[in-house]
């Protein structure tokens, strides 16, 4: 799941961003609001997490700027604010959420994961394809054993699930994968799909190639 995360405060933005890449998501960071609402303009995210207190644009305004447009993506406040007259702006003017700092990276995680089932409908109860199942905490079993993946292979594979029996575009992969800042190329996506789809060996679910479509996560039996 690709994330943009918008913080003006480097040293709390860079552990954040480690921290939530090593949990599975890729993510985007913008030190500011105004250079956050151009970039909201052009590229695709799933969620943004936004600080209140921003230069050039604060995250209030930014937040207007975001349903103004009519993007319903979450969006998740990020505030050291503690007054309640800060935190009922936000609700009103459409953020699904706000976290107070300090906060635990595990409440963070959490939130995050909750925001994202309820915007993409997902039910709380576990995914199952075959012999694949896909746990909301973020991890996948095969065979009723725990599937051992990076966090770039449990994005493909989170990705194909998400979109089972249907075709996933090379640059789909890439978008939720990879993050502006990485050095990579549509064409690395091969590397992970192909490492995903030896993991998958022995089951009756394998990522198939269509020539000219992507790939399509498909069960046999």
């Amino acid at each position: 799941m690709r994330l943009l995360l918008v913080e003006d405060t480097a040293e709390l933005a860079c552990w954040l961003q480690k921290a939530l890449t090593s949990a599975g998501f890729a993510v985007d960071w913008m030190a500011d609001g105004l250079a956050a609402d151009h970039l909201l303009q052009t590229e695709h995210y799933e969620l943004v997490l936004l600080d209140i207190s921003l230069p050039r644009l604060s995250g209030l305004d930014l937040l207007g700027r975001i349903r103004k447009r009519g993007q319903t993506l979450p969006v998740l406040l990020l505030t050291a604010r503690n007054e309640l007259t800060d935190r009922v702006r936000g609700l009103n003017q459409g953020a699904d959420d706000y976290l107070s700092k300090p906060f635990e990276l595990e409440e963070l995680e959490a939130r995050i994961r909750a925001l994202l089932r309820r915007s993409q409908g997902q039910v709380q109860e576990a995914q199952t394809f075959g012999e694949l199942v896909f746990h909301n905490e973020g991890y996948f079993e095969l065979q009723q054993k725990p599937l051992a993946l990076t966090p770039r292979e449990s994005s493909v594979l989170k990705t194909l699930m998400q979109r089972r029996g249907r075709p996933v575009s090379r640059q789909q992969l890439y978008e939720q994968i990879f993050t502006l800042a990485d050095d990579a190329s549509p064409e690395s996506i091969e590397l992970y799909v192909h490492r995903v789809r030896k993991k998958l060996s022995g089951s009756n679910v394998s990522i198939i190639t269509l020539r000219g479509l992507g790939y399509s996560l498909e069960r046999h039996g």
